[in-house]
């Protein structure tokens, strides 16, 4: 087994393991109980970790490299029919339904 992933936020190991899981990849959340023995041990052992199958390692780090890599959300738009502040991540105005400008 190989370890493809580790993170301080559990939350973050736990979307790339159903990341990973969703495109059929089987894997392992190590680490997931471990916070408790921060101070006892170095930070970074304690945090959660992915593990997967050694054939399946390859495909596991393209994807992880992937979701690292993608670009956040942009930033905030008005939108032009109504006048509303819209967040980045959103194409169509949650007001009106207008679709973000160009």
């Amino acid at each position: 087994m190989k370890r493809v992933y580790t993170a301080a936020d559990p939350l973050l190991v736990g979307h790339v393991a159903a990341l990973l899981e969703g495109r059929g990849i089987d894997c392992v959340v190590r680490n997931r109980h471990l916070a408790g023995g921060v101070g006892e041990l170095p930070p970074n052992e304690v945090w959660p970790q992915v593990w997967v199958a050694d054939e399946d390692a390859f495909a596991a780090e393209r994807l992880v490299a992937e979701l690292e890599s993608a670009p956040a959300p942009g930033t905030g738009w008005t939108c032009p029919r109504c006048g509303e502040q819209v967040e980045g991540q959103f194409a169509v105005c949650w007001n009106c339904g207008a679709e973000a400008p160009e």
